[in-house]
């Protein structure tokens, strides 16, 4: 069994669509374009965080931009276990799903 909170698969399937691009700001664009909300940053690195603490995600540095004044983005990948996760959050929603049409279907 997986230990995903919806949250945390939103921000892993924000992740794989982005493929090599995502970062923090593309990140929480993505889950805004996904979900139909905003998150603030604070919660975002938390998820993306506890995310990688669990082996889900690797990260690494960009190089420093000038526009950034040096800094340089942190961007980060699935790991193939954060795939087998994705994978069963999904399987697990979609019986879920499936279940609940089941009980609508006789109201």
């Amino acid at each position: 069994m997986i230990d995903l909170t919806l949250n945390e698969t939103v921000v892993l399937l924000a992740v794989l669509r982005l493929k090599g691009n995502a970062y923090g700001v593309s990140i929480r664009e993505e889950i805004a374009a996904l979900s139909n909300t905003t998150i603030v940053y604070g919660t975002l690195y938390s998820y993306l965080d506890q995310l990688f603490r669990k082996g889900y995600l690797s990260k690494h540095h960009g190089k420093p931009t000038a526009e950034r004044g040096g800094r340089r983005k942190i961007f980060y990948r699935l790991t193939s276990k954060g795939q087998k996760a994705l994978r069963q959050a999904y399987e697990i929603q979609k019986e879920l799903m499936d279940e609940m049409g089941n009980w609508i279907l006789e109201f």
